[in-house]
């Protein structure tokens, strides 16, 4: 049942009920209808209450119709709301928890609003690419005034009830009500109290006007529009604001409609909404049922206080996890917790966090020398040297140490984790949790499932993530799992692109424009260029036949390892960031060309991006044919999450999806014929290969 109906004495009660946040398919809008049109027609009814069953009055859109036919199929909300202000009888929405999107819509058609404290207001949509769709922007400024309305149309951000209802003039709530548990009573007795006035209150009556007009959203646009440049619908939401203030309200709903459809068929919202989708989807694992029993967390143990010991340490100690963090020395312990207090000193004094927060979370954390204090922590991460070597001393002194039960994790980057897992005497209690930098800053969390860990592992590393508000993807094992490794043909790609006639600042230009946050030489110059170096060794030994440009490590045999040594593709002054075109560099690069016999030629910023972008597809439908990623939507997270790939492009395999499978093919047979390039690994991967001949796309 998806919507549930009562009559307590005089009031029927509509409860929607569909988990886990009452979103607004098909069959609720049918049960509401239904229970809207029983409640008009029995004469005992004198009034009606709307609410959500559960943790929400509605969430919105049910994402499982988004996008299909029933999600416009009637009643469509619109029709829906029309049906609430045309009701013979009261409405009153009863709002608790969260009323978002759609919710809000239907709750601003209902004639009266009563809502609990704590309760979270939203429209979201602007985070779909969209603008409200159902009244949203010609009735919120109605009842909040239009300058609130239009931060939160245009933020997407929630509001809590209590500061909505403090606005001078506001008519969103009717009243609050006292608790969340009195809620119903108070919702059915006000439905009662105005079960004989007439006419019945209609939000669209109400006027919306600004007093500065054309100047304020003037003033608007300038402040959104530089913003937002790449997402077309901030903009629009203003412009239907607007027109609230400007139309009466039939022409209003008509331009609001007109806009929303047409924002849907851009490309900037089809990405979103495939992010959307994919940030729910990559906590899903196919063999890992949701009700998993989850080990119980209540203690961490870090194992290197570096930077990204560090760093892991804080996401824990911001969720108010006790960490106990270890290393050898001293000297490198009092480092580690010195850092740590300067990043919290400094989110202090920007006023980001206050100062008791702060107090408390250092006091949650434990320094120590000993193994023998960790032990009975429930998860210990390991953040040490990127060496098998040192990996093993680490694994074989947790198993000793680590009491039964607990997790044993490691931050590794490119190691196997089969193999570290074989250090112990546990297998099944090992996992990858590899963060990335900096680590208590950045979103991805890869989750390296080995041949043998737990699946209540799996859940509980899954469900931690969300804790420590982390969006976690699930790797198998593989050198470099699924970002680096991809990241290594992209870096590849970049190394060509030089000693076939680029400049450092060129290709970084290119793959900025179209929307990468760093291009992949500033990129590695932040990283540090000795780490490259050191991947490069090993391949070299490892695989003689696949081949690199030189020009990365003439440079670091130059020393310039990038930001931190002054030099790197780029020169930096002391203390600053910018990247300054290095005359040392060029001149490297111009040599290294002539001593290869290689004439320079010109190449196109499309080029650019088509070569890098594609190695990461073609890389990426190899992780998918391996089945080292589940999905391509997870290729789409990491990338978004953790490298920088453009929001609005959806990620790699998006992005391919939309320029066309067929396209991305015929391109990279093109690059096959480049005699620069690698045409081994420009054979399109085979499942890139059937998907293009069959029409088909990655999502």
């Amino acid at each position: 049942m998806s919507a549930e109906y009562q009559v307590h004495g005089d009031v029927a009660v509509i409860t929607m009920k569909n988990p886990p946040v009452n979103g607004l398919g098909l069959a609720v809008r049918q049960g509401i209808a239904e229970g809207l049109e029983k409640a008009n027609r029995d004469p005992a009814v004198l009034a009606i209450v709307i609410t959500g069953a559960g943790r929400a009055f509605s969430g919105g859109a049910d994402i499982r119709e988004f996008g299909t036919p029933k999600s416009i199929q009637e009643p469509n909300l619109l029709s829906l709301i029309l049906a609430l202000e045309n009701s013979l009888k009261p409405v009153v929405a009863a709002i608790h928890s969260v009323a978002m999107g759609g919710g809000l819509e239907l709750a601003l058609g209902c004639h009266y609003r009563i809502a609990a404290p704590g309760c979270k207001v939203a429209m979201p949509e602007v985070k779909l690419g969209l603008i409200p769709g159902a009244g949203g922007t010609q009735r919120l400024p109605r009842v909040i005034g239009v300058e609130a309305a239009l931060n939160m149309i245009v933020s997407g951000e929630p509001v809590a009830s209590e500061l909505l209802a403090s606005l001078p003039g506001q008519k969103l709530f009717d009243r609050l009500a006292a608790s969340n548990e009195s809620l119903m009573d108070e919702a059915i007795q006000m439905a009662r109290d105005k079960a004989a006035i007439r006419p019945l209150p209609l939000v669209r009556q109400l006027p919306a006007k600004h007093p500065q007009g054309d100047a304020y959203f003037q003033f608007v646009r300038n402040m959104v529009g530089g913003m937002s440049k790449n997402f077309p619908a901030p903009l629009k939401c203003i412009d239907a604001v607007e027109t609230a203030t400007k139309k009466k309200f039939d022409e209003g709903m008509a331009f609001e409609r007109e806009t929303f459809l047409n924002l849907m068929l851009t490309p900037e919202c089809r990405a979103l909404r495939h992010v959307f989708m994919a940030e729910r989807a990559a906590s899903k694992i196919a063999d890992v049922p949701e009700d998993t029993a989850k080990r119980s967390i209540q203690s961490v143990a870090v194992i290197g206080a570096g930077t990204m010991g560090g760093g892991i340490s804080m996401n824990f100690l911001n969720a108010g996890i006790p960490v106990t963090i270890l290393e050898m020395q001293q000297e490198a312990l009092d480092r580690g917790l010195a850092t740590i207090r300067k990043n919290y000193e400094a989110q202090v004094s920007k006023g980001k966090l206050k100062q008791d927060k702060y107090e408390q979370r250092m006091s949650l954390l434990k320094p120590t020398l000993n193994y023998s204090d960790i032990g009975q922590a429930d998860l210990v991460i390991e953040a040490v040297f990127e060496e098998m070597g040192v990996k093993e001393k680490v694994f074989e002194q947790l198993d000793q140490v680590m009491k039964p039960g607990a997790i044993l994790a490691t931050n590794t980057s490119t190691l196997d984790v089969n193999q570290i897992a074989s250090f112990t005497q546990r297998p099944q209690d090992v996992v990858g949790l590899h963060f990335f930098s900096p680590a208590n800053v950045m979103k991805l969390l890869e989750v390296v499932r080995g041949e043998k860990t737990a699946k209540d592992v799996l859940a509980t590393v899954m469900s931690l993530a969300k804790t420590i508000k982390k969006t976690a993807v699930v790797s198998g094992v593989c050198d470099g799992f699924i970002g680096n490794r991809m990241i290594e043909q992209y870096s590849r790609q970049a190394g060509f692109l030089l000693e076939e006639g680029c400049s450092p600042s060129q290709v970084d230009k290119a793959i900025e424009k179209f929307g990468f946050a760093m291009g992949p030489f500033r990129m590695s110059d932040l990283a540090g260029n000795d780490i490259g170096w050191a991947i490069r060794k090993r391949r070299y030994l490892e695989k003689p036949s696949m081949r690199y440009s030189k020009t990365a490590d003439l440079l670091c045999e130059l020393g310039r390892f990038g930001q931190k040594t002054g030099a790197g593709w780029y020169d930096y002054k002391p203390g600053k960031r910018d990247a300054i075109t290095s005359p040392l560099v060029e001149a490297m690069i111009e040599k290294h060309r002539q001593a290869q016999g290689i004439t320079p030629r010109k190449i196109s910023d499309e080029e650019i991006v088509q070569r890098l972008v594609f190695s990461l597809v073609n890389e990426a439908a190899r992780i998918l044919e391996e089945g080292i990623a589940a999905k391509a939507s997870d290729i789409d997270m990491v990338y978004l999450t953790g490298y920088g790939f453009p929001l609005w492009r959806g990620g790699p395999m998006q992005y391919a999806d939309t320029v066309g499978l067929f396209n991305v093919v015929q391109a990279m047979k093109r690059f096959s014929q480049n005699p620069m390039d690698d045409a081994n690994f420009w054979q399109p991967a085979p499942m890139l290969t059937k998907l293009a001949a069959e029409g088909r796309t990655f999502n």
